[in-house]
């Protein structure tokens, strides 16, 4: 009973860090639009900025767009991926819009480069943050998501396209400065976002060719605290069999592996692979007694 009841605390609290994790990923992208984009005349990438383009065109004010324009990829959303993330993901962004609308923040800029760098950090980090939570600030993925699914562009694919006839669209109507500035923004936030999203601990996976296997997995070992796997593989040109070294490390521990590798094998063949995520095994760094 008592695990039960640990487990049941458990989730509660790790409910209500996501919610505030959301709640404070709607204020800052909130701070993003208000103090850096909007006063300098910039628009985002994806949803966000169709929106705000449209809040550029017409009399309707941008709290209002960002809502109509979500509504629909937040109801795919509950179709496709699940309730409690449409849940979610409808009430950040109906935070965000009301944030926009009745929150007044006070302009920090007019320079347009830092408004436009600064702007676009702060929306990736709202953003980010959201998605760590569970939800999204804007549809964009929804929609890269379903497209994908029943074409044959990758999801980055999806975004890239949307966002080159965001950015044309933006050259036409607000100039072509302002669209270079917002590419600017988008460049940041996607920055942002994925660095929230991997942190500076993004898992690398590392294959190590060499006739030394044994001195560098010591090392590895010992120096990394990592654990090492060995593959059987048949030579492509020698046609001998080897064995190959693989072991996941994070960006941190790349420049200390080479140098292991090179003090113990100079004429090492070796291949460093980024992973999305890992789990399991020994993927965090441990002591060796």
């Amino acid at each position: 009973m008592a695990t039960i009841a640990t487990m049941f605390n458990n989730q509660i609290v790790s409910a209500l860090l996501n919610w505030l994790f959301l709640l404070f990923g709607v204020l800052v992208a909130a701070i993003g639009l208000e103090c850096f984009l909007l006063p300098n005349g910039f628009i985002d990438g994806g949803i966000t900025g169709i929106s705000m383009l449209l809040a550029d065109l017409t009399p309707v004010p941008l709290s209002i767009w960002l809502v109509l324009v979500n509504v629909p990829f937040v109801l795919i959303a509950n179709r496709l991926i699940g309730r409690m993330f449409a849940i979610q993901s409808g009430v950040a962004i109906l935070g965000l819009a009301l944030t926009v609308a009745l929150v007044p923040l006070p302009h920090v800029t007019s320079d347009k480069f830092l408004g436009a760098a600064f702007g676009g950090f702060f929306v990736g980090a709202g953003v980010g943050l959201a998605i760590r939570s569970g939800g999204v600030l804007d549809g964009t993925e929804i929609l890269a998501v379903v497209l994908s699914s029943r074409t044959f562009a990758t999801v980055g694919e999806v975004i890239l396209g949307l966002n080159i006839i965001i950015f044309s669209v933006a050259a036409v109507f607000l100039g072509v400065e302002p669209a270079l500035y917002s590419m600017l923004t988008y460049l940041a936030a996607s920055k942002t976002i994925d660095y929230l999203l991997h942190g500076i601990e993004a898992y690398n996976g590392v294959m190590i060719m060499t006739e030394h296997r044994d001195a560098i997995r010591k090392s590895l070992l010992e120096e990394l605290g990592r654990g090492v796997t060995n593959f059987k593989t048949l030579g492509g040109y020698s046609g001998t069999e080897q064995e190959v070294l693989f072991c996941v490390i994070t960006r941190l521990e790349i420049t200390k592996l080479e140098l292991i590798v090179k003090r113990n094998d100079p004429n090492a063949f070796t291949v460093i692979l980024p992973v999305l995520d890992a789990k399991g095994g020994v993927i965090k760094r441990r002591t060796i007694l």
